[in-house]
């Protein structure tokens, strides 16, 4: 039960996180922790391609489901 939420909260919350660790091939836990110790580092400067990055995974979610975004 508690993996459950765990694994759903991973996906539907830090898919950018995780997204880019499969890419790289380490472990999502640690560019989450990058991810933060950056954020504070540069006065929270990456919050925008974080979000530039969600929005072109969600897109292209779409794009590769076949369905039309403007539809749905």
């Amino acid at each position: 039960m508690l993996n459950f939420f765990r694994v759903t909260i991973e996906r539907s919350v830090f898919g950018v996180c995780s997204y880019l660790a499969e890419k790289m091939g380490i472990r999502s836990a640690r560019v989450r922790v990058y991810f933060i110790y950056l954020t504070f580092a540069t006065l929270g400067s990456t919050i925008i391609p974080y979000l530039v990055t969600a929005f072109w995974l969600n897109v292209k979610k779409y794009i590769r489901s076949g369905r039309n975004m403007l539809l749905d």
